[in-house]
């Protein structure tokens, strides 16, 4: 099956930002350090898939790039996620997840009902095709130490001390947050 792939590259506080359209909406955020990295990363998520520039996209890019500034805010971007059942299980317990707060993989398997699924959790987070959006940046390590962001720790790091940053601002926020149990 032939899939058409809108996207466009820009610059952003954290380098280089990919933003792929598919059918649904937004189907890759990437972020890199050169353009050549971004678009190869992006033919590898979709072999086969035709891909082309496209100016229309800018408006989503724009808003992107808001969301990146300030990944506290709701993420109301229209998007195609794609993945297993399970990975669509761990993205919607990573978006419950609160601005400002940390969850370990294991209380991230624990929150879906599956306890012993510590490495898939993970393996879940590490196929998150949707940097921000969906924030596997807030999934840590057992000890509290940051680990495991296919865009960099120092990327990692950012997002969470900007959340972070607005928690202590006004709206606090603890690693203590229960989620809402899965159904």
């Amino acid at each position: 099956m032939d899939t058409n792939i809108r996207f466009a590259i820009a610059p952003c506080t954290l380098g280089l930002v990919l933003a792929a359209v598919g059918g649904q909406g937004l189907c890759s955020i990437a972020f890199g350090d050169d353009t050549e990295g971004l678009t190869a990363h992006l033919l590898g998520q979709f072999p086969g898939a035709q891909l082309g520039g496209d100016d229309d996209i800018n408006p989503l890019l724009s808003q992107l790039i808001a969301l990146i500034e300030a990944p506290y805010l709701p993420c109301t971007l229209p998007l195609d996620i794609q993945g297993t059942a399970f990975q669509q299980q761990v993205w919607q317990a990573l978006r419950d997840i609160p601005p400002g707060a940390t969850f370990s993989y294991s209380q991230l398997a624990r929150h879906i009902g599956a306890p012993n699924a510590v490495r898939a959790v993970a393996g879940a987070c590490a196929a998150n095709k949707l940097a921000v959006a969906i924030p596997c940046h807030r999934a840590v390590n057992k000890n509290g130490s940051l680990s495991g962001y296919r865009w960099g720790l120092a990327r990692k790091a950012e997002l969470l001390r900007r959340e972070s940053q607005h928690a202590s601002d006004g709206q606090a926020f603890s690693n203590t947050t229960t989620l809402r149990p899965a159904t």
